[in-house]
């Protein structure tokens, strides 16, 4: 255990930093420009402007890599208004003695037709047995905005502030996010993004999705520095929609993810229904 403790505060911030989402996950992340569900807050807090109604989404990852240690779970919501997006979050990670806290609190908003910004604060707490905790405060920004009917692309920041835990730098990684997406007849996507964590290589990452009837979608996704690969599956009836995504990095093995999304809004195709609202005035 002592050895395990080790490697979690040495290795933690890679381990704990991924970004929820089965459906995010089963592409290797590379949604910065599509960020079309509640979970977007994490990952592209301009994300969340584009859903036009309440959603609440509950993510869990109960052993990556065969670890039950590592286990990490998040719950967030959306509350859609007038006046922009109000989203919230809470993110666990670890075991009783290393557990990483995050409470995030987001704002967006679409300032032009197709175009929308967000930022996101952030409380990060860690706390370590016998040696005891710290917290930071740290500001995530985003933007996405459509070139066209089928075309977006997506911008974002983690840890702008560059905030950290104690004396050490680089606790709690500062991380860019930029991508571009793809849409042919709102069934078949392509993603393809580009990530620079400044304690890293830069990594690139690209996935596709198939949609089946509204019903069902496969995915797959691949990304470099370090190689993964991933793929995963979904199914929407009504107000829910299940995801689940078995990544497999090349070191350290494969890990399972789920996750439940339920919208206070009954609808067939996401990016369908999205796209409606945002071009409906056009001929």
């Amino acid at each position: 255990m002592r050895y395990l403790l080790l490697v979690m505060f040495i290795c933690a911030p890679a381990l704990a930093q991924i970004t929820p989402g089965a459906r995010q996950i089963s592409i290797c992340n590379s949604d910065i420009a599509a960020s079309d569900d509640v979970f977007a807050i994490f990952s592209n807090p301009a994300g969340p402007a584009q859903i036009p109604w309440r959603e609440t989404g509950v993510f869990y990852s109960p052993a990556p890599f065969g670890i039950k240690e590592l286990a990490n779970g998040y719950i967030t919501h959306n509350e859609y208004t007038a006046a922009g997006s109000f989203t919230a979050g809470i993110m666990t990670f670890g075991y009783n003695l290393y557990r990483e806290t995050k409470i995030l609190a987001g704002y967006s908003l679409q300032v032009a037709r197709g175009v929308f910004f967000g930022s996101a604060v952030n409380y990060h707490m860690v706390t370590i047995k016998n040696y005891g905790n710290d917290g930071s405060l740290y500001l995530n920004a985003g933007a996405l905005a459509y070139l066209n009917e089928n075309i977006s692309l997506g911008f974002s920041v983690i840890n702008l502030n560059h905030s950290s835990w104690g004396k050490e730098d680089d606790q709690i990684p500062m991380v860019f996010h930029s991508g571009i997406s793809f849409d042919y007849e709102d069934k078949f996507l392509i993603h393809l993004s580009a990530h620079k964590d400044v304690r890293y290589d830069f990594s690139v990452s690209g996935g596709v999705e198939y949609y089946i009837f509204n019903l069902l979608s496969i995915r797959s996704g691949a990304a470099t520095e370090p190689l993964r690969y991933s793929l995963g599956t979904g199914i929407h009836i009504s107000y829910f929609s299940f995801d689940y995504a078995l990544s497999l990095h090349q070191d350290l093995g494969s890990t399972h993810q789920v996750s439940l999304i339920f919208s206070f809004e009954s609808f067939g195709n996401r990016l369908s229904t999205i796209k409606n609202l945002i071009f409906k005035d056009e001929d």
